[in-house]
């Protein structure tokens, strides 16, 4: 499809080219031909004068001059023609090279998109199919049963809930991202301190489930952004920050002011991340260790959700090994109220 739209938008571009060669040709002969006429009608006229000065004896030679001078006007011409022509061809192949070029420069930006889409909907797809495939076959794996218990079919309710609810979280995350890639927030001053204690109590039962503690070191300051969506992309990387988090450890987040910026970093105690798998983890669905994620649970979609609330609040959000190799730090760069 690409290249069919690639090969339409080069011809499109060409004809552009050939359209304003052509002009320009034409114009350029124009005014040659103009030039070149104004200059023998004065070269006929000082003939003229030259002739009479000396009051030569027998016919003027002032037309045998004219007539010279048509003759190399006429062969002048052909001679630019030519030239004009082959300056034409040689514009036409380079310039559709170029266009070809050009072409596919525009378009690469809308073909990345398109694959991001393409991708991002079969990895959806699949994502769906999974808790839908479960809840189809648990049932009629049951419904097989000549005999169950009262006991054996709440089992199945709770089990098709869990499903439902991982239906819910995924279309929920999958709404989330569509409305901050498209949101325009109301930006005021915010402050750090009420973030990070509204988020760390939401986070508080995940972690006590684990046995992981938060410990909050962020100041009473303020910063540029909206409250609600920083709390909520705060929760996710707190969120993140139990999951991958060995039972028993610490979850950290800090906050400090650098420059004309504020500075608000969550630091966990796992694994960290593989350095192949930090250039795509704000990437839609992506999941680097497929069996330590598998583990965790979710769907690849909280990153790339903290990543789009980021950019919705004029935030930077990025992610790197701590440096003594004891867990990850995603760090947010909020601008100064």
């Amino acid at each position: 499809m690409f290249r069919s739209a690639r090969l339409k938008l080069t011809f499109f571009y060409l004809a552009a080219l050939l359209v304003f060669s052509l002009a320009m040709t034409f114009a350029f002969r124009t005014f040659a031909d103009a030039e070149y006429g104004h200059s023998n009608h004065d070269q006929n006229a000082d003939v003229r004068r030259l002739f009479d000065d000396y009051d030569m004896q027998g016919p003027p030679p002032s037309s045998n001059f004219a007539d010279f001078q048509a003759a190399e006007a006429t062969a002048w011409q052909i001679h630019l023609d030519h030239d004009l022509a082959k300056i034409d061809v040689i514009a036409l192949v380079f310039g559709g090279l170029l266009c070809y070029w050009y072409a596919g420069r525009t378009l690469k930006p809308i073909e990345e998109a398109h694959e991001a889409q393409k991708r991002f909907v079969a990895d959806a797809s699949h994502e769906l199919r999974t808790p839908l495939t479960n809840l189809r076959l648990e049932n009629e794996v049951f419904l097989r049963q000549k005999n169950f218990s009262e006991a054996e079919a709440r089992e199945l309710i709770v089990s098709n809930l869990e499903e439902v609810q991982r239906l819910q979280q995924l279309s929920s995350n999958l709404l989330d991202l569509t409305q901050y890639g498209h949101a325009s927030l109301k930006l005021g001053s915010v402050g750090m301190a009420h973030i990070a204690e509204t988020a760390a109590k939401q986070a508080h039962a995940a972690a006590e489930a684990k046995g992981v503690r938060i410990v909050r070191e962020v100041p009473e300051a303020t910063a540029l952004g909206d409250h609600d969506s920083l709390v909520q992309l705060l929760c996710i990387l707190l969120d993140n920050a139990v999951k991958y988090g060995p039972d028993g450890s610490t979850v950290t987040v800090k906050g400090a002011r650098h420059g004309g910026q504020f500075v608000l970093q969550v630091l966990d105690e796992g694994g960290g991340i593989d350095q192949k798998d930090l250039p795509h983890i704000f990437e839609r669905l992506y999941r680097g260790d497929k069996a330590r994620s598998s583990k965790a649970g979710g769907y690849g979609l909280g990153l790339s959700l903290a990543q789009e609330i980021a950019h919705a609040n004029r935030a930077h959000l990025t992610a790197r090994n701590n440096a003594d190799g004891k867990g990850a730090c995603f760090e947010v760069r909020l601008e100064i109220a």
